[in-house]
């Protein structure tokens, strides 16, 4: 089974998380697009999405499904999005296409999240993947120097703006022994805007497709 397949295989075992009438959060990437098309294909009926890039709202309404602003939305069940890497605590990096802020929002908004990935990005440990960070192009310098501080050799990422208006440092070489305190004190920097940790809010459940097919793994409850 390729990378492609065993990323559809994940995104179609996410439909079980939806129900007719749902609002539903969709992340962004190559992985929730593949979760885009399958819920298209699938004939629920949901009531419509909330996209946490611009590119997935105009994949989703594309589909016909109708885009909900979140500030309109009582109550978001779900989320399904991918990860660029994942350990065994559901912690995450994302942010590789850029969307980072805004998936961390619907994600820590969603009553679940369930997380859709292959095999390549399920680690033992986080960190090869560099750490994207949103950053307010006026401090772009500065924070620069305080990743570099705390042992990280940012790299601006060239040619690429987010949909809110900022630039990303793409970050190697970071320690992360503890990633909550690392996103907490990352977010502390100012003008930093989101980094891509999720480790406050990790994922509820992670789907891997595998040569083997779809394994599930679900958080451990506080």
């Amino acid at each position: 089974m390729s990378q492609e397949d065993q990323k559809r295989a994940a995104a179609e075992a996410a439909l079980e998380y939806i129900q007719p009438g749902m609002i539903v959060g969709v992340g962004s990437g190559s992985t929730a697009n593949h979760f885009i098309e399958a819920l298209a294909a699938s004939g629920i009926d949901i009531k419509g999405a909330v996209a946490s890039s611009e590119a997935s709202a105009e994949r989703l309404k594309g589909h016909g499904i109708q885009i909900h602003d979140l500030n309109t939305v009582a109550e978001l069940p779900v989320y399904i999005d991918g990860a660029d890497e994942t350990n065994h605590k559901l912690q995450l990096i994302k942010g590789g296409g850029g969307s980072l802020t805004r998936e961390k929002i619907v994600a820590t908004v969603s009553s679940r999240f369930v997380c859709i990935v292959d095999e390549s990005k399920l680690v033992d440990k986080l960190g090869a993947f560099p750490l994207p960070v949103e950053v307010i192009p006026m401090a772009q310098s500065y924070v620069s120097g305080l990743l570099a501080k705390l042992g990280g050799r940012p790299e601006l990422r060239k040619g690429f703006t987010t949909d809110n208006g900022n630039v990303i440092l793409d970050v190697k070489g970071l320690r992360m022994v503890d990633p909550v305190e690392l996103e907490g004190a990352l977010n502390h920097i100012p003008g930093v805007v989101c980094n891509g940790l999720f480790a406050r809010r990790p994922a509820d459940i992670l789907l891997v497709g595998t040569q083997e097919g779809v394994i599930k793994l679900a958080r451990s409850p506080r």
